[in-house]
């Protein structure tokens, strides 16, 4: 059951274009509710232990290696890259005014999608989380069909409900970014 006094919202972000528009997502719903402790959950290939701190949405997607489409974030001499400084810069400025209820936490996993489903799942239940928020592509791939989804395998694993993303519509990308923040 929801606790009216605080929504405890888990975030994954892998710095994938998927994950980019569920942080979008994630941050207009935090602007509107007030009450939203919102944590971004990475996982890095390693077995050491977790981290906290800050939390930038550019160094997410900037220190994935496997994204070539971040170079559209960092060209701002495009239309396109010139819109994903304007996402970022906003959803940053959200993340930042609601200071303490904002955590960013790196764990480490095997990186295949069972043991990430695990960790994800696990640091879930373990810090009592009341929601999951994730991109996803869908399951349209012959790849996905054949080996799965993470996004999808969570939710089928899942207790805690998950909120699966899919690419933002032009509209609401427009919409976010004309509403005033203050």
């Amino acid at each position: 059951m929801i606790d009216s006094k605080s929504l405890k919202v888990l975030l994954y972000a892998d710095g994938s274009p998927h994950s980019f528009s569920a942080t979008v997502y994630a941050a207009s719903l935090f602007s509107s509710l007030s009450n939203m402790q919102l944590t971004i959950l990475h996982i890095h290939e390693s077995a050491q232990g977790s981290i906290e701190g800050d939390y930038n949405l550019l160094e997410t997607w900037s220190s994935n290696p496997n994204t070539d489409w971040v170079e559209h974030l960092i060209d701002e001499d495009s239309d396109q890259g010139r819109e994903y400084s304007e996402i970022l810069a906003k959803t940053n400025n959200i993340f930042s005014k609601q200071g303490q209820n904002v955590n960013r936490q790196v764990i480490y996993s095997n990186y295949n999608i069972p043991d990430i489903t695990e960790a994800i799942l696990s640091y879930a239940t373990k810090k009592n989380f009341e929601l999951i928020i994730m991109g996803t592509r869908g399951l349209n791939s012959l790849k996905g069909l054949i080996y799965g989804s993470l996004a999808h395998s969570v939710l089928n694993k899942s207790d805690i409900p998950v909120l699966l993303i899919k690419k933002l519509p032009q509209e609401f990308i427009d919409n976010y970014c004309s509403v005033d923040d203050e």
